[in-house]
């Protein structure tokens, strides 16, 4: 009779060591795929950040170049109506349009430039946000991983149970 009880509690206990083991496998599996997760989400975070801000920059160089162009542009068309040697009141006109259409253009660029960094600054958000939810969903998962895993106690307690009811069944 005590060897039958023995024996249950022996195998409740074996039982419940193996299924621990069990899902401390899985739990370290999850661990690992959490680790390689968070590190290819970290690269691709990196890569998408370094492409925004390449694309910026090139943004932010042709704009200078279009606003040096412009500038050019208006310093020529200045001096040929200067060369042109008129004067009067439609002259100055003339030239204050000139000006008046070369400094719109420079504040049109400005203005575009101005909007391409806060929309920049919002895709660098975007790719961190995106970045930490894909982090904590890695987390989430070890974590319940982890708490599948049975604790000691509750093996031992299972198998202290399944003796005593295996006690109790023999004594009837």
């Amino acid at each position: 009779m005590c060897s039958l009880v023995a024996a249950s509690a022996g195998i409740s206990l074996f039982q419940g060591l193996a299924m621990r083991s069990a899902a401390q496998d899985a739990a370290d599996q999850a661990y690992q795929t959490e680790v390689a997760g968070i590190a290819n989400a970290e690269t691709d975070k990196r890569n998408k950040q370094a492409a925004l801000m390449e694309q910026q920059s090139d943004k932010e160089k042709t704009s200078a170049q279009d606003k040096f162009a412009k500038s050019i542009d208006a310093l020529r068309a200045r001096a040929s109506l200067l060369a042109s040697e008129r004067s009067g009141v439609s002259f100055g006109l003339i030239l204050q349009d000139n000006e008046r259409q070369a400094a719109n253009y420079r504040e049109s660029i400005r203005q575009s430039l101005e909007s391409a960094r806060r929309q920049h600054t919002r895709s660098i958000q975007q790719t961190e946000a995106q970045y930490q939810n894909i982090r904590n969903q890695y987390r989430s998962q070890t974590q319940q991983a982890y708490n599948q895993i049975p604790s000691l106690a509750s093996v031992l307690l299972g198998a202290g149970a399944s003796a005593l009811q295996t006690e109790i069944a023999v004594n009837r």
